[in-house]
C-alpha cells in the first residue's frame, strides 16, 4: 500500500538526528510521500531545501497562526517574494488559518490569514488550513474571497455538518490520530460517514500522538495505524481506503502518481 502523510512537521528538531533513517522508517510503513507545511519565515528555506534533496518530500509556504507575533504582518511581503522566487518548488500555501485557543491577537491572525487566502488565489494554489474553534469564521472568509482552489482542512475534529461545509468549498478533510481515541465520538462518527473521496490521511507529527502513545513524539510511520483505525470505523477494506486516500492526496497537491 502507498500512503501520503498530508501533514507532518518533519523538519522539527525531534527528527533532526539522522533524518535519512527517520525517513526510511516512515517508508517501511508504506509512507511514500510527506507534505511538510511551514510555520513561518523561520523554516521556509529549510523546507525548500528538504523538498529539493529528498524524493517524496513536499512542502507548503505559509504562516501558522500559533507562531504569529505583533511583527508578523511585516513578513507578508517576504512570503510574497518567497512564493514568487520558488513557485515550482512548493505545492500549497500554509499552514495558515485561525486559532481561538492561542494567545495571539485575533486581528493579527485575521490580517495574516486574509493575506494568505489572497495569495493562494493569485497563485491558484490550494490552502492547508488550521482551524481551532473557528470553523464558521474560516468558512466565511473563504467565501468572501471567493476562493475556489481547495486544499486540506488539517487535523479535523468536528461534526459531519461542519466537514461537509468545507467539502462544498473544495477542501479535503485531514484525518489523523484523533480518531484512535474512543472518547472522540463525534470525530470518529464523522470520519466513518464522510465521503471517502474527500478524506486524506495525516499524522501532524511530532504532535497529535495516537492512542497508547501519549507522551511520545508522533511519527509519520504511524500513518499506517491511522489508516487501520479509519478502516475499522468504516467497516471496509483497508487496501481500498489506502488507494482512494492516496489518490486524493496526490490530486489536491497536484502530484503525479
Amino acid at each position: 500500500m502507498r500512503l501520503f502523510d498530508t501533514h507532518c512537521h518533519f523538519d522539527f528538531d525531534v527528527f533532526a538526528d539522522d533524518f535519512a533513517c527517520q525517513l526510511e522508517l516512515a517508508q517501511t510503513q508504506g509512507v511514500e510521500r510527506i507534505m511538510i507545511p511551514s510555520i513561518g519565515p523561520s523554516n521556509w528555506d529549510k523546507l525548500l531545501a528538504m523538498s529539493a534533496e529528498y524524493a517524496g518530500i513536499y512542502t507548503a509556504l505559509g504562516m501558522h497562526p500559533y507562531f504569529l507575533t505583533d511583527n508578523s504582518v511585516y513578513h507578508l511581503t517576504d512570503l510574497q517574494k518567497q512564493t514568487e522566487a520558488h513557485l515550482n518548488h512548493f505545492r500549497a500555501i500554509g499552514e495558515c488559518g485561525l486559532d481561538a485557543m492561542v494567545d495571539v491577537d485575533h486581528d493579527i491572525q485575521g490580517k495574516v490569514f486574509n493575506a494568505q487566502i489572497a495569495l493562494a488565489n493569485d497563485l491558484q494554489l490550494p490552502l492547508i488550513l488550521h482551524s481551532r474553534k473557528t470553523h464558521n469564521e474560516v468558512l466565511q472568509l473563504l467565501k468572501q474571497h471567493k476562493f475556489t482552489f481547495g486544499g486540506v482542512l488539517h487535523g479535523f475534529s468536528g461534526s459531519y455538518q461542519q466537514a461537509m461545509q468545507f467539502i462544498e468549498l473544495g477542501f479535503y478533510i485531514g484525518i489523523g490520530g484523533v480518531i484512535t481515541y474512543p472518547r472522540a465520538r463525534k470525530t470518529r462518527q464523522t470520519a466513518a460517514n464522510l465521503p471517502l473521496e474527500w478524506i486524506v490521511l495525516e499524522t501532524d507529527a511530532p504532535d497529535m500522538p495516537l492512542m497508547g502513545y501519549q507522551g511520545k513524539p508522533n511519527h509519520p510511520a504511524m500513518l499506517s495505524q491511522v489508516l487501520s483505525c479509519l478502516t475499522l470505523l468504516r467497516d471496509t477494506d483497508e487496501r481500498s481506503v489506502a488507494q482512494i486516500t492516496w489518490k486524493n492526496a496526490n490530486r489536491v497537491f497536484k502530484v503525479c502518481e
